[in-house]
């Protein structure tokens, strides 16, 4: 009878420092999404010289899913022309802006793609009413234009850092403005407005490296 009982406690303290040990191991962390995404279709009407006020839909981007996305609130950033908006604070008011549901924010870092490897949560801004996270402009944010060639092209070392809008963190570099990202663009013969980029995804919570 002892016997049986001394076997049963081993048992038993044996399965439970078996869960101990699952419950100390944690969730396994999911893995750092790495992607290029080619041909994001960004137009805009009016603007840029025509006269007339900048409007039509925002083209939304899902980190989460890594595809465009029509929805009103499962979206982290949105494109149209030159401009880049986040899905948190409020609009700058121009015309036919989502709204912001999320609490995403962003910045711009300076450096390879390769060496922003953690995010610096101080510098997090969202748009507001007098401008977005992400500058727009000439030698302001992400481009430089060109207004010999009417060319917009990357600035080199730019690297776009973003808090999603449930508080994941993503970052990004764009390629190209210009369909199937050529290696010489001509404002004259290739299509703009079209982003090719690449990015990285930090899918678990809490985690600022990538």
């Amino acid at each position: 009878m002892k016997t049986i009982k001394l076997f049963t406690l081993l048992a038993l303290f044996i399965g439970f420092s078996s869960c101990s040990s699952d419950d100390d191991g944690g969730t396994p962390l999911l893995e750092v999404e790495s992607e290029t995404f080619s041909n994001l279709h960004a137009p805009q009407v009016g603007g840029q010289g025509t006269g007339q006020d900048v409007s039509g839909a925002f083209t939304k981007f899902d980190f989460s899913t890594g595809q465009m996305t029509t929805s009103e609130t499962d979206w982290d950033i949105a494109f149209r022309g030159t401009s880049i908006i986040v899905n948190g604070g409020v609009s700058l008011g121009t015309n036919d802006e989502p709204g912001r549901t999320g609490n995403a924010g962003a910045y711009i870092a300076d450096g390879t793609f390769a060496s922003i490897s953690e995010v610096n949560i101080s510098l997090i801004a969202q748009d507001s009413d007098t401008g977005y996270a992400i500058p727009s402009g000439s030698g302001n944010g992400w481009y430089l234009y060109n207004p010999q060639a009417f060319l917009i092209t990357p600035i080199a070392g730019k690297i776009l850092v973003f808090r999603t809008r449930d508080g994941k963190y993503a970052k990004v570099e764009i390629l190209s403005y210009y369909e199937n990202a050529p290696d010489n663009p001509d404002a004259m013969t290739d299509a703009g407005r079209y982003y090719t980029f690449n990015y990285i995804y930090q899918p678990n919570d809490g985690i600022i490296t990538f």
